[in-house]
């Protein structure tokens, strides 16, 4: 079973996307390793570090090179993705010829409170790793529509609703994952 990172689009200590990136970790199916790539040490990207990359940025892509791919949950900021998520993504691709998500197959989902879900966000983010060459699943697509009553007072999915959206989508991601690798396997 694959190990898969996943990366939360939300730096905030309440994230809603974490709680719903803790509930795929625990729905996950057995076998499968989902772990949180935490890219928080990240300075804001400049291609002035691209001659000396930091630390931070090298353990970054390090941790996505690591796993075999990648569910990003995240929010949607003004139709959009965080600027954290996107400076993240943009480490990750550099320097040129560099590219950490380089045929690294990606789920994505996104909870919000709004109506549409994170559904704009992820169009927007579906581009970029297109450009980044990086697989994404199409379906099941995730936009959640975020009700505090599906989790419990410690962050716990307790909706069967929307456990039975989230099981359905982690199978999923998962099977993709392990299409690319079987694929790579073999190339």
């Amino acid at each position: 079973m694959p190990r898969i990172g996943i990366i939360v689009g939300s730096r905030s200590s309440a994230s809603i996307n974490r709680n719903v990136a803790r509930a795929l970790q625990a729905l996950a199916p057995a076998g499968a390793e989902l772990v949180e790539l935490d890219y928080s040490d990240l300075p804001v990207y400049s291609p002035d570090f691209d001659a000396d990359y930091p630390t931070a940025a090298r353990e970054w892509k390090a941790a996505i090179e690591g796993v075999d791919g990648i569910i990003i949950v995240t929010p949607e900021y003004l139709r959009s993705i965080p600027g954290a998520l996107k400076n993240a993504i943009d480490w990750a691709s550099r320097p040129w010829g560099t590219n950490s998500f380089n045929g690294k197959p990606v789920a994505i989902a996104g909870a919000s409170i709004g109506s549409i879900g994170t559904a704009a966000a992820q169009q927007h983010l579906r581009a970029i790793l297109g450009h980044l060459n990086a697989p994404t699943l199409g379906q099941p697509e995730v936009f959640l529509h975020y009700t505090p009553a599906a989790f419990d007072a410690e962050g716990a999915l307790v909706d069967e609703g929307v456990k039975a959206i989230l099981t359905g989508f982690v199978a999923a991601a998962v099977a993709h994952v392990e299409q690319y690798a079987a694929q790579g396997a073999t190339a």
